[in-house]
Parts: C-alpha cells; sequence; structure tokens
C-alpha cells in the first residue's frame, strides 16, 4: 500500500517508550476540567436554516464548521460523537445535528477518529459531496458513499461556483493497525471571487504555510490550536497557540479564527488554557485585536 509523508520528511512516529513517558507526566498534572469553552447564549439557528445568500461561519465545535458560502452548506470535519476513545467529549456541539440545513458538501481534513465519524455521516441530512484526502476515497466506497472526490495535494476543483483546494498539512492518519498513513492529510481552502477560507485541518508548525501564502490572498483561516501538551509529543503533529500566531502572521490572512481546542481531551492541555496562551501571544505580536475572532460553541459570524 501507498504510504503518504509530511514535507521535509518530518516524521510524527512515537515509540511506546514515548507513550510511557507521556502517560507517566499526565499522571503528574492536576488539570481543572469543570471549567470549559461555553456555549453562545445567542444561537442564530432559525437564520442559519433560511440563509441562501449572506455569507456566514458557524463554529460547532473541534474542528467542525457549518460555512455557508455561495449559497452552499459547507461542513468541515463533521464530528458529533459523545465519546472519544476513552474519554467523553467535554462540551456538547454548538449546533444539534437536527438543526442542521441540508448540506451541500463537506470536507474532511484527514482520517483521525476525531475528524471522520462516519456515523455522524449518516445522520446529515440532504446529499452532500464529499472532498477527501487522496487515499481515502476507498474507504467512503465501502461505507456506502458514492458522492466523493479525492484531491491530492495542490490540486483543486471546481463545485457550486467555489474553488476547492486541498493543500498541505504536516500530520499523521491512522484508523486501524493496517493503515498507517495509507491515505493522506491536509486543509481546504475555499474561494470564490469575492473571498477565501483557509481551513487548516489538524496540522504542526511547517513550511507550508509559507508556500500557502505566495500561492493564496486568504481571508479568514479556521486554524488549531489545541492538543499541544506535552510539546516535546506533540509539536510535530499539533500546533501550539504561539507557532499558530506565527503562522497567521506568515499567512498575511485578515481573520484568524481558532479551533481543535475544548472539545475532547486529546493531551495535556485544556481549552482554556489554550486560548489563554493564544490571546498572550496575540498581544506579543501587536496583531491587532480585531482580526482575532474567538468563537463561542454555536455562535455564527454573518457577513
Amino acid at each position: 500500500m501507498k504510504r503518504y509523508a509530511n514535507l521535509d520528511n518530518v516524521t510524527s512516529y512515537k515509540s511506546f517508550k514515548d507513550m510511557r513517558k507521556w502517560q507517566k507526566e499526565r499522571r503528574s498534572k492536576v488539570k481543572d476540567l469543570s471549567v470549559n469553552i461555553e456555549q453562545c447564549p445567542t444561537k442564530r439557528v432559525s437564520e442559519i436554516i433560511e440563509n441562501k445568500s449572506r455569507t456566514s461561519y458557524t463554529w460547532v465545535g473541534h474542528s467542525t464548521f457549518l460555512i455557508q458560502l455561495n449559497g452552499l452548506n459547507i461542513l468541515t470535519d463533521p464530528v458529533w460523537a459523545k465519546r472519544m476513545g476513552f474519554e467523553k467529549r467535554l462540551t456538547a456541539p454548538g449546533i444539534s445535528l437536527s438543526d442542521l440545513p441540508e448540506i451541500d458538501l463537506v470536507v474532511i481534513s484527514h482520517g483521525h477518529y476525531d475528524h471522520l465519524d462516519f456515523p455522524t455521516l449518516k445522520k446529515l441530512r440532504g446529499n452532500p459531496h464529499y472532498f477527501v484526502p487522496v487515499g481515502m476515497k476507498s474507504l467512503f466506497i465501502r461505507k456506502g458513499y458514492q458522492n466523493v472526490t479525492e484531491l491530492s495535494w495542490w490540486e483543486s476543483v471546481k463545485h457550486g461556483g467555489i474553488t476547492l483546494h486541498f493543500v498541505p498539512a504536516q500530520h499523521w492518519t491512522r484508523r486501524s493497525l493496517r493503515d498507517m498513513n495509507t491515505s493522506h492529510w491536509g486543509g481546504w481552502i475555499f474561494q470564490t471571487p469575492a473571498e477565501t477560507f483557509y481551513f487548516v485541518g489538524d496540522t504542526g508548525y511547517f513550511s507550508g504555510f509559507k508556500q500557502i501564502a505566495e500561492r493564496f490572498v486568504i481571508d479568514t483561516v479556521f486554524m488549531p490550536i489545541g492538543a499541544f501538551e506535552p510539546e516535546w509529543f506533540m509539536a510535530p503533529a499539533h500546533i501550539s497557540p504561539e507557532d499558530s500566531v506565527k503562522a497567521f502572521i506568515e499567512l498575511e490572512a485578515k481573520f484568524f479564527v481558532p479551533m481543535h481546542y475544548g472539545a475532547y481531551r486529546l493531551a495535556d492541555d485544556t481549552g482554556p488554557e489554550a486560548l489563554e496562551r493564544l490571546y498572550r501571544e496575540w498581544e506579543k505580536q501587536k496583531v491587532p485585536e480585531g482580526q482575532l475572532k474567538v468563537l463561542l460553541l454555536g455562535e455564527t459570524v454573518m457577513e
């Protein structure tokens, strides 16, 4: 089977010894898991369902957004799962599945279970077209999905007036004992004549951000900030809040929307810790305050 790799030959492989070291460290840490990301008190569910013309994006939680662009309803990495392995979900999704409009388009960044949840996909309304990384289409076909397009890095396709580009990320993937890195991973760029959104997916900090900046003028970046601790273990695959700000500056984008924090305990950091470090670095780097858009769960930005 073909195996995929990162730019610059960076590997996320960790040994059993590394895993034991991390687990030993984790037992020595005391984390407050009672303080979590809050739900938006003024959700705009009815407006979302009826919206056919305005651009909007709504944070469902983790890496899941409902993006309404060019009259299409788009979902990124849809996951409504209540558990991830042995860990219960810390925060409820910002929107229930039953409150979603019919979905036209779904993008998947990679095959990890916190980004690809087939029980969630089965419950989506509509007949969405799935855009997935190269190597993943066969899995979707086996699961009964026929409306699937897979792309390699830097490939693009047009759908409903939107140009979708699949761009690199620094990560890895696995869903079973035998399929390590047999499909790729990456981010998705949604481009219209009026604006460009960049859904980063799951990534460590890497040289690809500069390459992406050379090719695209980006308006809004959906950037991961969580699951970075301990950094000696997580850094190749999960970007820290500090490096996420560095990447945003390199991208020269207009707005930063943080994601990938507060829903599942995938590492040792908590959602509030990730946000605190993001705010601190944002101020340190003197980035204008108005460019940072931190959303509550279920919060909608409608243009």
